[in-house]
């Protein structure tokens, strides 16, 4: 039975569950790509590793939206004080993105890249080859067509009820969402150009407007969770989302240091990427202070460990990683380096792989009908998934950091002839990536673990 405020909230069950098989499809991936750092092809040329870089990372971002759309369908009535406007539209926009997600990661795997390229007549429109930004067009055009039912079906939902901070931050953040990838369809032929407005799409996503649909989704959770006043949250999320948005779109310049463009940048790119970390650490020091003030004791400690532990990461992945490297005459060295991969983990696990998973976990025992939580010993579980998980891509971004300090020491530091060539740098680092590879397989028993936790059922729990 649920226990649902808003019935039409049951909507994000299927965008939860799907964007959890995506995570698991994402991690094995990840763990075939460490083997063939360090083996080489180990599955007989049928993956070749830039195919697997391919599906690895369209995976993670396939299966954030996911779930952003699952949090968004989830907490919009509750907070617009509504139903949805459309829960058969919702329905029918999952199975369109995911029919249109599996098709597409089917063609990375089944056919040449070249071909998936002819076959979708990219010809007419080309806007593929790019990472991250690898679908076919066809694929892209279907993504628009969703974000603009889904943004359609959120819209209204939110006219016809209550306003609050929650929903129009979560609203302007999905609504930038989809206006920033717009820019993946413009493909000049100057590269330098091409990179330039790439950063629109990938930079304005994670250090932007993404920015604002996690803040939203842990100031909701926060008031659930805390009992602590609306107003008091809203003015910290005002704030936290303000530093963010004017650090992070400013910040944008320290992709611009080699890309040919005005000197100018080198500074504004330097000034605003240092400043970066303030909003993530505003955001910790936010989420701890709510929930030293609550005014209740939720049953639900395994969502309010991975609110706090999303505030954390994030600072360390997105704030205190990102600064190692941000300054232009740093970034000088460490530019495509290991500590870029470094970073790139730690920033995408602690900002928004875990605010998924925190809505997941808060939201999931009232869609199921369990209640406010889940079992006591179900969240044990949880629990031990979340800190194996956690520790262990603390330690793959120590590894991958190490081999990037190696790697500009070998390779960028030296005089011209001194320098080692990429391929004997990579030899050297060996270590590294083994390290990070048995790191990545605990990842994936903390991943086991966290959905192990859905499958423990009353019964057990007394048992």
């Amino acid at each position: 039975m649920s226990t649902l405020k808003y019935q039409s909230q049951a909507v994000a069950k299927p965008y939860f569950v799907f964007a959890l098989i995506l995570f698991v499809g994402q991690i094995l991936f990840g763990l075939l790509m460490g083997l063939q750092y360090v083996v080489g092809d180990i599955v007989g040329g049928l993956i070749p590793f830039n195919v697997a870089r391919m599906v690895h990372t369209n995976l993670l971002i396939v299966w954030l939206l996911f779930g952003f759309m699952g949090a968004a369908y989830y907490l919009v009535p509750e907070e617009a004080e509504t139903e949805l406007h459309s829960p058969k539209l919702a329905i029918a926009l999952f199975w369109i993105f995911a029919g249109a997600g599996v098709a597409t990661i089917l063609g990375y795997l089944l056919v040449p890249y070249s071909t998936l390229a002819h076959y979708t007549m990219n010809e007419l429109w080309p806007t593929m080859g790019r990472e991250f930004l690898e679908q076919p067009t066809i694929t892209k055009i279907g993504i628009v067509v969703v974000a603009l039912g889904f943004l359609y079906n959120l819209g209204m939902t939110i006219l016809k009820g209550r306003k609050t901070a929650i929903n129009m931050v979560l609203l302007t953040g999905l609504i930038g969402l989809a206006v920033f990838f717009l820019f993946a369809f413009y493909n000049p032929s100057n590269l330098a150009l091409d990179k330039y407005f790439w950063w629109f799409v990938v930079h304005l996503w994670v250090e932007g407007v993404w920015e604002l649909i996690m803040g939203a989704i842990l100031a909701y959770v926060l008031i659930k969770i805390t009992g602590v006043d609306r107003e008091v949250i809203e003015k910290w999320l005002y704030v936290v989302i303000a530093m963010a948005l004017i650090t992070g779109i400013l910040g944008t310049g320290h992709h611009f240091y080699w890309l040919m463009t005005p000197e100018y940048w080198q500074w504004v790119g330097s000034i605003f990427s240092a400043l970066e970390p303030l909003p993530f650490f505003a955001m910790v020091l936010y989420a701890f202070n709510m929930v030293n003030r609550r005014r209740r004791e939720h049953p639900n400690k395994a969502a309010t460990l991975w609110a706090l532990g999303t505030a954390v990461m994030a600072f360390l992945g997105a704030g205190v990683w990102g600064f190692l490297h941000t300054l232009s005459f740093v970034n000088y060295y460490t530019h495509g380096s290991q500590i870029t991969a470094a970073h790139g983990h730690m920033a995408f696990y602690g900002a928004y792989a875990m605010i998924v998973m925190t809505i997941i976990s808060y939201a999931m025992p009232k869609i199921r009908g369990i209640g406010e939580a889940m079992p006591n010993r179900a969240q044990v579980v949880e629990m031990w998934g979340f800190w194996l998980m956690t520790v262990s891509m603390v330690f793959i971004t120590l590894f991958l950091t190490g081999a990037g300090i190696l790697q500009v020491w070998l390779q960028r530091l030296p005089e011209s002839g001194e320098a080692l060539s990429f391929m004997a740098t990579q030899d050297k680092l060996a270590i590294f990536y083994w390290l990070r590879e048995i790191a990545g397989v605990f990842f994936l028993i903390g991943l086991i673990a966290y959905l192990a936790s859905f499958f423990v059922t009353e019964k057990e729990a007394e048992a």
